[in-house]
C-alpha cells in the first residue's frame, strides 16, 4: 500500500515538474520602447493626455526566433514598464503626481497597461505597476498605440522627454 502511494505521489510530482519546465521553455520576453514628451504649460493637479506615435511591434520576428507563431501564442502579460527621463538629462520625476498608460490598436479597445499614483521619486527613472490584462491581441498586431495620462504637481519650465521600456512575457506553443 505504501509503495502505491509513493508511486502515485512520485508520478504526480514528475507530471507537475515537467509541466512547469515545458511552460518555462515556451516563455520568452518581447521588449518594446517608445518615447513621449511632457510639454510646458500643463495645468497643475489636472489629468492631461499625451498620445505617442504608433509603436511598431517586432512580434512576428520574435515569435519566429522563439520557434512559434502568433496563432500559437497562449498568453501575453506586461511584466515591466520603466520610464526614464532622457531630456533634460538632469531632470527627475519630482514634478509628477501620477501617471497611467493605456494600450489600443485600430481593431481593439483601449485598456489600462500600467500606472503609478502618488509618485514620490527624486530619480530620473521609475517603474510603473503593471496591470494583469491579457495583451495577446495587442502584441500580435503590427502596431499599437500608447496613450499616457499624467497629473503633475510642479510647474514644468522645459519640455520633458520620457522613454518607456516595456517588457512583455509571452507564453506560446512551439510549431
Amino acid at each position: 500500500m505504501k509503495t502505491k502511494k509513493l508511486a502515485v505521489i512520485t508520478s504526480f510530482a514528475l507530471l507537475l515538474f515537467s509541466c512547469n519546465v515545458i511552460d518555462k521553455l515556451l516563455t520568452f520576453t518581447i521588449d518594446n520602447k517608445t518615447s513621449f514628451k511632457i510639454s510646458t504649460g500643463f495645468p497643475l493637479n489636472l489629468a492631461t493626455e499625451i498620445i505617442t506615435p504608433d509603436v511598431t511591434t517586432n512580434s512576428t520576428s520574435e515569435f519566429k526566433n522563439n520557434n512559434t507563431r502568433a496563432d500559437l501564442v497562449k498568453d501575453v502579460k506586461l511584466k515591466q514598464l520603466k520610464l526614464t527621463i532622457t531630456d533634460p538629462s538632469n531632470k527627475t520625476f519630482t514634478f509628477l503626481k501620477s501617471i497611467r498608460l493605456y494600450i489600443s490598436t485600430d481593431a481593439n479597445d483601449e485598456i489600462e497597461l500600467a500606472y503609478l499614483d502618488d509618485v514620490n521619486s527624486s530619480s530620473n527613472s521609475i517603474e510603473l505597476l503593471c496591470t494583469s490584462q491579457k495583451l495577446d491581441k495587442y502584441i500580435k498586431a503590427p502596431s499599437y498605440k500608447i496613450r499616457t495620462k499624467v497629473v503633475i504637481k510642479e510647474t514644468i519650465s522645459k519640455d520633458i522627454t520620457v522613454k518607456s521600456d516595456m517588457k512583455f512575457q509571452v507564453t506560446a506553443d512551439p510549431f
